[in-house]
């Protein structure tokens, strides 16, 4: 039987999703090595320390679940960072590759083992610190992009937490790390995925017309914050962050820049200029004089509070990376799918916030919820009471929607707060409802009802506990999340701050640390208009 134009064109796009991530079989992991402690969670992989058996020597290890590859491309992104990973592995500064090893449920990637810590945390603790540090420090950065640039890599996310000293030796080797969103290309060859962090993610990303000049860019941000403490382009909201990335002048005349030298101002202006065409290469800025010659960057320390501020920028990372990949504000962002290893990035709060808007959205009305019941029935075409990513992606086609296969996958992964895999129907009010619903008093009251089991007026630490085993959630750092909510630091949560948390989290915050898109599952299911977001 013959298919339509537009039928063929669908079907051809359903790639059968593969079982297996390396063109080769390989023995167990536990074969060669034994497994430690865990040292961090990305949004697909947990790494742990590891000990190869025959040597005792330790290494990270990288484990992704496949049942977080949801669709063809996501097992040909985890090849491509391997094949990467090793393309670059004999470069100094690049976190060397050990071997990688696959069964029926997980990818491993075996990898040297970073135990000197974040770049930025060396510098705070080693306490003396001046331009010339910071041009040694750029030099190493600017010198993997250049390495990445030579062989055809564009790494597309660097920032500060990519890159981690070997050891806790004073001349350790600092090494670029995370290359889950990196990609070859070819000389002229333009990209359209809007990938990066926001702080450091380029005008022409945002344009969606990109090429390696966007790895300088984020370098020259690095750059900037080495020198102040602080990002060039700052907001409230990712949408803020964006607008000031593409509108706003560089700031030099706030503390410390009177005091920065010329050189190094120049060389700013050339990494961050907007016209991707007159940027400076990679190679360009390791010829620039504020790096070689030793003499134009001042070996004078910086002013205290640049340590101060970098401290600051660095606490505010590690606290975000703890929340829920979910991240709703007005602008309805959405957590990304790049390979977020811990990964935009949003406050302690929005973890509570995440998991109220289930509570509340699990107990609205058959009023309230609309058509919701059966629209979700609609997709959950197996009735299993769960929507797989093939259903939601036949459920959004059949309603018009011409999103691409990465796309609908990062809606999949933001509303699948359990990371189950598929989204319940919880999950599902949780993404669709609109807002205001979910923020109207009598809800809130329900809500906080919910979880203060006791009916003692306030929420424990034992009682979001119970909350957060109920709904699945079982890694949330529960005493820094009531900190950040506890306004008189009473250790519990009264109704007061509880409603404020809520009605901050929907208004703004930073969002997701690695993201490649900024539409939620309502606009893309028609149920919200997106213009009510912006």
């Amino acid at each position: 039987m013959a298919l339509a134009e537009g039928s063929k064109k669908w079907v051809s796009s359903i790639a059968v999703k593969p079982t297996w991530v390396l063109p080769y079989r390989t023995q167990s992991l536990e074969q060669d090595y034994s497994i430690g402690k865990k040292l961090g969670q990305g949004q697909f992989g947990t790494t742990y320390e590891c000990t190869e058996k025959s040597t005792a020597t330790l290494y990270a290890c990288k484990t992704i679940p496949k049942k977080k590859l949801m669709c063809k491309e996501d097992y040909e992104d985890v090849w491509r960072e391997i094949q990467i990973m090793h393309h670059l592995s004999e470069h100094p500064n690049v976190v060397r590759i050990k071997g990688t090893y696959e069964d029926g449920l997980y990818v491993h990637i075996v990898m040297e083992l970073c135990a000197g810590g974040e770049l930025f945390d060396r510098i705070v603790e080693k306490g003396h610190y001046s331009e010339r540090e910071a041009a040694k420090l750029t030099k190493t950065i600017v010198g993997v992009v250049e390495a990445c640039h030579s062989l055809g890599v564009m790494h597309r996310d660097l920032k500060p937490e990519n890159f981690l000293f070997l050891s806790s030796y004073e001349d350790a080797a600092l090494k670029a790390t995370d290359f889950g969103l990196s990609v070859f290309y070819k000389p002229g060859e333009m990209f359209s995925d809007v990938v990066g962090s926001p702080y450091y993610v380029a005008p022409e990303v945002l344009r969606k017309h990109y090429g390696p000049e966007s790895d300088v860019w984020s370098a020259g941000v690095i750059l900037y914050i080495l020198l102040s403490g602080v990002p060039p382009f700052w907001a409230e909201t990712e949408m803020g962050i964006f607008r000031q990335i593409l509108q706003a002048k560089l700031d030099f005349e706030s503390e410390p820049w009177p005091g920065i030298s010329d050189s190094a101002k120049d060389l700013i202006r050339k990494m961050l200029d907007r016209n991707p065409k007159r940027r400076l290469t990679a190679h360009e800025v390791l010829c620039h004089p504020w790096i070689v010659d030793d003499t134009m960057a001042p070996d004078k320390p910086l002013d205290s509070a640049v340590l101060s501020r970098l401290k600051q920028f660095s606490a505010m990372n590690k606290l975000k990376k703890m929340a829920l990949r979910l991240y709703w504000s007005n602008s309805a962002s959405f957590c990304a799918s790049g390979r977020d290893e811990g990964h935009i990035k949003m406050e302690q709060s929005q973890g509570v916030y995440v998991l109220t808007m289930t509570v509340i959205a699990e107990r609205l009305s058959e009023e309230e919820i609309g058509g919701l019941k059966e629209l979700f029935k609609m997709i959950d075409t197996d009735n299993s009471g769960t929507i797989s990513f093939d259903e939601l992606k036949e459920g959004l086609r059949r309603v018009g929607s011409e999103l691409m296969e990465s796309e609908i996958k990062d809606l999949m992964d933001a509303a699948d707060i359990d990371n189950s895999g598929t989204i319940d129907y919880g999950e599902f009010l949780a993404a669709t409802v609109h807002l205001n619903k979910l923020e109207r008093e009598e809800n809130l009251l329900s809500a906080f009802s919910f979880f203060d089991k006791d009916g003692s007026g306030y929420i424990t630490i034992d009682e979001l506990q119970h909350a957060c085993k109920e709904f699945g959630l079982s890694e949330l750092n529960l005493d820094e999340m009531i900190k950040d909510i506890d306004q008189d630091n009473d250790g519990q949560i009264d109704y007061g701050e509880f409603a404020a948390m809520m009605r901050k989290g929907s208004s703004g915050g930073v969002g997701r640390r690695t993201m490649r898109n900024t539409l939620n599952l309502g606009e893309a299911l028609g149920l919200v208009d997106s213009k009510e977001h912006v």
